[in-house]
């Protein structure tokens, strides 16, 4: 199964019912270019951040226009982290860089979503490649995540 159809089929089984936009590969590949395909502002981009500690990994979901303050992440996990090479993404989360989801993610894992998503009433993940996008809230994306809502950035 692809990256794009494990994202589609988890989200067929849950109850919020968020649908996968599709572009041609490599379309939507930076929050610029998934901005413009969109019709949006790159801050609505929702960016999933894959961080690597000493004692645990965690995915950091935030606005296209923020950066994460990694001193707020070793604050709250009390780890030291830094950011995921390309094929740790892909192995830990089993999306590509430019294509990871926040959800259907091939390892279990804390999953933070930074209270600047809040600041749009929809922003747009990719949905498991570089050419794909789920538009969501941020209420959404705090249940099916199941993450935790912070300031990291």
């Amino acid at each position: 199964m692809t990256p794009i159809e494990r994202v589609k089929d988890f989200l067929r089984k849950q109850e919020i019912k968020l649908e996968v936009i599709e572009f041609p590969e490599g379309a939507t590949q930076t929050c610029e270019l998934a901005a413009q395909a969109l019709g949006v502002e790159p801050a609505q981009i929702a960016k999933s951040l894959l961080f690597v500690g000493k004692k645990m990994n965690v995915l950091v979901v935030t606005c296209g226009d923020e950066k994460v303050d990694q001193k707020k992440l070793k604050k709250h996990f009390n780890d030291k982290f830094r950011f995921a090479r390309a094929e740790e993404v892909m192995e830990i989360t089993g999306f590509p860089p430019g294509g990871v989801c926040p959800f259907a993610l091939k390892t279990d894992l804390p999953i933070v979503i930074d209270e600047s998503i809040g600041r749009f009433p929809v922003v747009y993940t990719a949905a498991g490649n570089a050419g794909s996008a789920v538009p969501v809230n941020l209420e959404q994306l705090l249940e099916i995540t199941k993450g935790e809502l912070l300031s990291v950035c």
